[in-house]
């Protein structure tokens, strides 16, 4: 297993969620926002300082170094707050320990010279990545000839996080586990992603769900999960390279079976609303369209590497998807499925943004080493679990709304998408 990552998450608030500080929560945050552009300003111009003292010497100076961690875990308390992964409302210093949702960053060590002098085109492919999940705090820092650029920006994920979990927040007074979930996955990811760009350590970030949130604790087993022995990384360079002409007769057929789908969808909706359960000879039908949207998908991201077959079989594809049997769905469910599904297509669409980005960074690094990264890959597999429960849900195959949360419902032993020890 891979040594584990020095910048690590805490997740330890509970889902309950104060209605009066979640309704005003912006304005709250207001003296936070201040403080930030302020402090972010004197980030900017300590990080050039910090850069070439470890690029003489091979070591931040302790000073600094002890400056940037503060600023990465108040960040990171001010996005828990923001997006209401916590509730308590934040101090202004980034002491560790202070928060609920807190960061653990790592004491400095000698840094290689290489690595430091050019570690903002390292970062490159990490704050692309970060765009999709990243939970960051927007603040504008002053440019020459601008009016401001835009410092650390918040990812699709976050933001559909804070959305979402601001309205389920207001009439529940709690905050949904998946969407608490996928909003620590992004703030933890957002952390890493900061503290290798201000040179607190110099590992890269990690975008593995299950190694980022192992402090947290994992839903109820969703009726749709992923199943199979995904495992072997190992890519072939030339089916890699020429991945996306590979699956045109995949994509043309998904396209066309979507058609069918859609069809078939809505002579279940109606069946399914007046007599409380799907057809049973279009749940077969329906199953395996989603089965095989998810091994095409998987093949095109580079979520595994076999060419699919085109009758979504199940057991036919290493990353495999377990569906219910038929059985009775509850009908006002039933007749508002279109609407209910919405906040959960807010999600995944957030999820396909990172799946895309992931599958571009898959695919050079594949192309070059000839295996996919374990946290890219696992990443992949979070969205397209995501996407397949979405799918399961609209199609009428379980009335289980998706789970948001990164991780699966079931002990770690059990998931097959896990890296090996």
């Amino acid at each position: 297993m891979h040594e584990e990552h020095p910048v690590k998450l805490v997740v330890e608030d509970d889902l309950q969620r104060n209605r009066v500080t979640v309704f005003f929560r912006l304005i709250l945050a207001i003296p936070h926002f201040i403080f930030l552009f302020f402090w972010t300003i004197g980030v900017v111009l300590a990080s050039i300082v910090n850069w070439a003292s470890t690029l003489a010497s091979g070591t931040p100076p302790e000073g600094l170094h002890k400056f940037m961690c503060s600023y990465v875990r108040y960040v990171s308390h001010l996005n828990a707050y923001l997006w209401l992964v916590g509730n308590p409302y934040p101090g202004f210093v980034g002491e560790e320990g202070e928060y609920p949702i807190d960061i653990v960053l790592p004491a400095r060590t000698p840094q290689t010279r290489w690595k430091t002098f050019i570690r903002l085109f390292l970062a490159l492919p990490a704050l692309l990545l970060g765009t999709a999940l990243g939970g960051s705090a927007n603040v504008q820092i002053p440019s020459k000839g601008n009016s401001g650029t835009r410092g650390a920006g918040g990812g699709a994920l976050g933001l559909s996080v804070a959305i979402l979990g601001w309205w389920a927040s207001l009439f529940r007074g709690q905050m949904p586990k998946g969407l608490r979930d996928a909003g620590a996955y992004s703030i933890g990811y957002s952390a890493q992603m900061l503290a290798f760009l201000l040179l607190v350590t110099e590992r890269y970030p990690n975008a593995d769900p299950t190694a980022m949130l192992t402090t947290v604790e994992r839903p109820p087993v969703h009726p749709v999960h992923l199943v199979g022995d995904a495992d072997d990384l190992r890519f072939s360079r030339v089916t890699v390279f020429f991945r996306l002409p590979l699956a045109i007769p995949h994509l043309v057929w998904l396209v066309l079976w979507t058609v069918l789908a859609i069809l078939a969808a809505i002579l279940t909706w109606f069946a399914t609303l007046f007599t409380g359960t799907p057809p049973a000879g279009l749940q077969p039908f329906l199953s395996r369209y989603v089965r095989y949207s998810l091994h095409v998908n998987a093949f095109l991201y580079l979520a595994a590497n076999p060419f699919p077959g085109f009758a979504g079989v199940e057991g036919s594809y290493p990353l495999d998807l377990h569906l219910p049997a038929p059985a009775r769905q509850n009908r006002w469910k039933t007749g508002f499925r279109v609407f209910l599904a919405i906040p959960a297509a807010i999600v995944n669409a957030a999820l396909g943004w990172a799946l895309a980005v992931t599958g571009i960074l898959t695919w050079f690094v594949a192309l070059f080493t000839g295996a996919a990264p374990w946290g890219l890959r696992n990443l992949a597999a979070y969205a397209l679990r995501y996407a397949a429960q979405l799918s399961a849900y609209a199609y009428l195959l379980t009335d289980a709304y998706p789970h948001a949360s990164p991780l699966e419902g079931a002990a770690p032993a059990q998931l097959s998408f896990d890296e090996p020890a």
